[in-house]
């Protein structure tokens, strides 16, 4: 009689692969919401006197949130751990057609990053990210989490800005 757990293992994927379908569902969703919403919407910041929520706006959220993809995957491949920052500014990457096409940079990169990992043991080895040792599972699970939050905040900040009415995404 099979247990349960070998029926199981048939459905069960690698970890790396959750990791990547994780990044791909997350550049998905932004190139939809980035082309979906109105060019006027992308750095719309929101008076004091319609509430002061604060921070960034959609573009700039949007932007963070691939930038941390950047820079990690800058890192897994080249060693560099600099924050894009500097070179994604709202007055670089300005319209929708700029952020689109950073957001298809940043995913050329993430896809040679993925590159790199063999098999699941990759995720368990150390790599100096930036300034401490780090398991490579770990640097993709904070990526990720740290990606979907500024994406989030995105889509926050826009139905804050649509009066409380979800985008249509």
């Amino acid at each position: 009689m099979r247990s349960s757990w070998a029926a199981f293992s048939v459905y069960e994927k690698h970890s790396s692969t959750l990791f990547e379908e994780q990044f791909v569902m997350l550049h998905d969703r932004t190139l939809r919401f980035v082309s979906s919403l109105p060019e006027e919407m992308l750095f719309r910041r929101i008076s004091h006197t319609d509430g002061n929520i604060g921070g960034l706006t959609v573009g700039e959220n949007i932007i963070r949130s691939a930038g941390m993809v950047e820079m990690t995957f800058g890192g897994i491949t080249r060693r560099l751990w600099d924050d894009p920052f500097e070179w994604t500014l709202p007055e670089a990457l300005s319209s929708t057609q700029k952020i689109v096409e950073y957001l298809g940079e940043v995913e050329v990169l993430r896809i040679s990053g993925f590159q790199f990992f063999t098999d699941d043991s990759d995720l368990s080895r150390s790599i100096p990210a930036p300034s401490e040792l780090k398991t490579l599972g770990s640097i993709l699970l904070e990526t990720v989490a740290r990606a979907e939050h500024f994406q989030g905040r995105a889509f926050a900040y826009l139905q804050v800005i649509n009066d409380g009415k979800p985008s249509r995404r």
